[in-house]
C-alpha cells in the first residue's frame, strides 16, 4: 500500500496546482460579483454579472464567491467564514488518522489524495482571496480574513429541467469524486482488506 506523503506528492498537489491556477484566472479576468461601499457589500444584478458563455443554455464560466460550502449552505452567515476556516483542519487531521489506521484501502486509498486536494484547495481561498478584495484595502486583518471564500466558477444548467447546478470548482470536483470512490469502495471486498484477515488468521490460529 503506497505511503499517504507520496500520493500527496503525485496526486494532491498537481491538483491543488490546477485548482489555484483555474481560480486566480477568474479573479485575474472576471469582477466581483459585488461591490462595495462603506464597507457594506450590494450583490450586481444577475444581467451584470461577469460571465463567458461556452455553451449556450448549458455550460457557462462565472465568478462565484462562496463563503459556505456545497450548494452554498452558510453563504452569505456571520457564522460561515470563522466556522469553515476551522473544519478543513479538523476534516485534514480525520484523514491522516484514518490512514494510519488502515481505513483507505483497495478503491477507497485513492479518495484520501482527492479529499486532501479539494480540502486544501478550498482552505487557500478562504485564507487568501479576501486580501484581494477591491473595497476592503483599508480594512483591518481580522476583517479582511473573514471576508474570505471559495471561488466557484464552472457554472451548468441541467438540460430539460432547465436547473441551474450550485457553480463550483476544481477543489470541489476532487471532493466529489473521492465521496464516490468511499460510496463504491463499501461494496467491494478489497484484496488489501482480504489479505489483513488472512494474515490475522495466520498468525493467530485457533486453538485446537
Amino acid at each position: 500500500m503506497p505511503r499517504l506523503l507520496s500520493l500527496v506528492f503525485k496526486i494532491s498537489l498537481p491538483l491543488i496546482i490546477l485548482d489555484q491556477i483555474t481560480k486566480w484566472y477568474i479573479v485575474l479576468n472576471y469582477a466581483q460579483p459585488f461591490v462595495v461601499h462603506n464597507g457594506v457589500k450590494y450583490p450586481k444584478p444577475a444581467n451584470m454579472l461577469d460571465q463567458t458563455v461556452v455553451i449556450e443554455g448549458f455550460f457557462n464560466i462565472i465568478r462565484v464567491h462562496n463563503q459556505g460550502v456545497a450548494f452554498g449552505f452558510g453563504n452569505g452567515s456571520s457564522w460561515a467564514p470563522i466556522v469553515f476556516l476551522i473544519v478543513p483542519f479538523v476534516a485534514l487531521t480525520v484523514v491522516s488518522v484514518l490512514w494510519k489506521k488502515g481505513v483507505f484501502v483497495g478503491m477507497a486509498k485513492w479518495s484520501a489524495p482527492l479529499l486532501i486536494a479539494g480540502v486544501v484547495g478550498n482552505l487557500i481561498d478562504r485564507l487568501t482571496q479576501g486580501f484581494f478584495l477591491k473595497g476592503y484595502e483599508g480594512e483591518g486583518f481580522w476583517t479582511r480574513l473573514s471576508e474570505g471564500y471559495v471561488v466557484d466558477f464552472l457554472d451548468f444548467t441541467i438540460p430539460f429541467i432547465n436547473y441551474r447546478w450550485p457553480s463550483f470548482n476544481v477543489a470541489d470536483s476532487c471532493i466529489c469524486i473521492a465521496a464516490s470512490l468511499l460510496f463504491l469502495s463499501a461494496f467491494f471486498q478489497p484484496d488489501e482488506l482480504a489479505s489483513q484477515s488472512k494474515t490475522s488468521d495466520d498468525a493467530n490460529p485457533a486453538d485446537a
